[in-house]
């Protein structure tokens, strides 16, 4: 009978952030999400293996889950790749397309630091973020 609780455990699904993007300008394009729990592969997770990246359409950015690995700490950077070429567009170096973070951190000159848009994932958990628009 002490198995079954063992199998149960180990058998429960990774937890779910459930995330809420608002103040798109369009519905052009899609969402480049990326979520993390390495501080140095943030905000580019093609830095990091073990991130979770995905393309959300950006007329499904009102509401949106990602599954998580496991818990821990992660942050999420979100471009709003209006133009579908897979990448934040720039000119002069600034973004030309929106973008956000987990947690709205200010943005002062590049992006914030993983502290300040980590989050804790213990179990299922919601996250609101607002675009951003530089140009």
């Amino acid at each position: 009978m002490a198995i079954l609780p063992l199998l149960a455990a180990a058998a429960s699904p990774p937890p779910v952030v459930e995330v809420s993007v608002t103040g798109l300008r369009s519905v052009k394009g899609q969402l480049l999400v990326c979520l993390t729990t390495n501080p140095k592969a943030f905000p580019d997770c093609s830095k990091d293996a073990a991130s979770v990246r995905m393309a959300v359409k950006s007329a499904d950015a009102a509401d949106f889950e990602i599954a998580t690995p496991a818990k821990g700490v992660y942050a999420i950077a979100v471009v709003h790749d209006e133009n579908s070429n897979d990448r934040m567009d720039k000119a002069l170096f600034l973004p030309k397309e929106g973008f956000g973070f987990s947690r709205n951190p200010a943005i002062v000159a590049g992006p914030p630091s993983f502290k300040a848009a980590s989050f804790a994932v213990d179990g299922d958990t919601r996250v609101a973020i607002k675009m951003k628009y530089m140009l």
